[in-house]
């Protein structure tokens, strides 16, 4: 139905064009499929949003020798020709870096705070340009892509703001009170090593770097090749705010080749991605004795409780299954349901899943988009076809979707699923879910906590005390009440990571930024050492130090 074929008639082309075989027909939409949302007249294409020019312009930063290339998940077709790393390359962009850092980290912080704030104006003011270069990459409906511009916003604002506060030095209690005074410092870390992944190209790259930022770090990135120019129109517009070229470094490459390599160089490593390559990353860390901060898989849980609005729940688990095509660490792939109301709560959860509008166009108006690789919509139709095989039941989707696009694939409900399904237990990441039954709350939480993952959970119940108390026995990372993930992870002054195999250290909040530094002490000793002094021998010294700590207790001193 998109296709712009010839309308011309037959009399109206030579011999050769009738005798030439026709073109294989166009995929045909299913009658009873999710609706598709067409392409208005005058809509934007990838050659309008990424001509040679605007790739070049985006591009030459990059510490690279090679040549590479990213494609659209809309039709497959190449976005723009990219600079590719090497081994070496990394070691440059790294030294770099270390050159810019020192510099930057002399800067006062409210200076680098300010920074972000005039970054978070210039995106809000040119989201147009994020959302095209975001859709284009990942293939998500317009209305996902601006979940990540809300994402960056908002935490540039919050670190805008609070950076000073998290850093500034703090007094402490010193050994002995008014002879010890005692101040703790933040000190940057140095050059931050950032392997950034595909699913939210805004969001996990210059999101989880303006902390690193402005804590006084440089940071040397290596964003997916498929989506590096969002976090390259990124550095574009966080340089314009102010920030120095050279503190920002960008290389590109692929995984098992430049992966390591910034691991190798790094001061501290910010990872989002697989627990497989997780551990990797973090074992390469351990290894120079490097900190590290991991955000891994999830087979996240939504527990829906006997008291639930079935209606409010079913609009909650739509969102929450099927944003980003579910290509989202955080998004829901097992749906508990209590059973008093499971039928209810599954066929009006199964009619909002079906009526969702499919597009690829770079506009409002579609519900859900596109898978963003070959192997996301092979693991996908895996995981869907091997649990029907083994007797589940297909509730709503269950197909992929040619007629929209190459990696389509219609949102996806499933019935019936048991544990040697690969479905139950393994990560899809994709708009697949799977609904099971249950009796009373604490079968839920057994069943919902009965994984390795640990990143993010959701619970839905009228009462909002049941529902805090249900969140505080689930071991996840972050915890919705009547919301599915954006609530948690919307809410920046409070820590976000996983439990478990779903990852390590935590971003958003004060561990957000102060991972990216190193706390020191500076205690400074005044008129009498820690030591036999003023005529006392250390018998005298030890008996004024026992008597003064016995004081200290009495004082309720900490």
């Amino acid at each position: 139905m998109t296709d712009s074929q010839d309308t011309g008639t037959a009399s109206d082309t030579d011999e050769a064009q009738l005798d030439a075989p026709a073109p294989p027909a166009a995929p045909q939409a299913p009658s009873d499929g999710n609706p598709v949302v067409l392409a208005a007249p005058g809509t934007r294409t990838a050659a309008d949003v990424v001509p040679p020019e605007v790739a070049a312009r985006l591009t030459r930063c990059v510490v690279g020798r090679g040549s590479t290339a990213n494609h659209t998940p809309f039709t497959g077709e190449k976005l723009a020709d990219l600079p590719e790393s090497t081994p070496e390359d990394v070691a440059t962009a790294f030294e770099r870096a270390r050159a810019a850092q020192e510099r930057w980290a002399k800067v006062p912080v409210k200076q680098r705070a300010a920074v972000l704030l005039r970054f978070h104006d210039l995106v809000l003011r040119r989201q147009a340009e994020a959302l095209d270069l975001i859709q284009l990459e990942t293939g998500k409906a317009r209305l996902h892509a601006h979940e990540e511009v809300q994402a960056v916003a908002v935490a540039a604002r919050h670190y805008g703001r609070k950076a000073p506060a998290y850093l500034r030095p703090k007094g402490h209690t010193g050994v002995v009170p008014t002879l010890t005074k005692v101040t703790e410092l933040r000190q940057p870390r140095g050059v931050v090593g950032q392997i950034a992944p595909w699913n939210y190209p805004f969001e996990l790259t210059v999101g989880d770097a303006l902390p690193a930022f402005v804590a006084g770090n440089a940071v040397v990135m290596k964003p997916d090749t498929e989506t590096a120019l969002t976090a390259l129109w990124a550095r574009e517009q966080l340089i314009e705010a102010g920030l120095p070229e050279d503190v920002w470094q960008v290389v590109i490459g692929d995984g098992p080749v430049v992966g390591p390599e910034v691991v190798r160089h790094a001061d501290y490593v910010s990872f989002t991605g697989s627990t497989r390559t997780g551990r990797e990353v973090a074992q390469g860390a351990a290894a120079r004795l490097v900190g590290v901060s991991l955000e891994l898989g999830g087979k996240n849980a939504m527990l829906v409780l006997h008291d639930a609005d079935v209606d409010k729940a079913a609009a909650g688990a739509v969102r929450g299954c099927f944003s980003s095509a579910g290509q989202l660490c955080i998004s829901i792939e097992r749906l508990y349901v209590h059973e008093s109301l499971a039928d209810a709560f599954v066929e009006r959860f199964a009619a909002r899943t079906k009526a969702m509008r499919l597009g690829n166009a770079l506009a409002y108006g579609a519900d859900m988009g596109s898978l963003v690789g070959v192997r996301q919509l092979e693991t996908v139709t895996r995981h869907v076809e091997e649990a029907v095989a083994k007797g589940a039941r297909v509730v709503a989707g269950g197909r992929p979707r040619p007629d929209i696009g190459p990696l389509f694939y219609e949102p996806t409900i499933l019935d019936g699923v048991e544990s040697p399904m690969a479905v139950c237990g393994e990560e899809t990441f994709g708009p697949v879910v799977s609904i099971y039954r249950f009796r009373d709350e604490d079968e839920a939480v057994a069943r919902a906590n009965a994984t390795p993952y640990g990143l993010n959970s959701s619970v839905w119940t009228k009462d909002g005390r049941r529902g805090r108390a249900v969140a505080a026995r689930l071991r996840t990372g972050t915890v919705n009440v009547n919301e599915s993930y954006a609530a948690g992870y919307g809410s920046v002054q409070s820590p976000m990571g996983g439990m478990g195999d779903s990852g390590l250290g935590r971003r958003h909040g004060s561990e957000g930024i102060l991972k990216y530094t190193e706390a020191q002490t500076v205690a400074q000793q005044r008129l009498m050492p820690l030591a036999p002094a003023f005529g006392m021998d250390d018998e005298k010294y030890a008996a004024f130090m026992t008597r003064s700590l016995r004081v200290m207790k009495a004082l309720r001193l900490r």
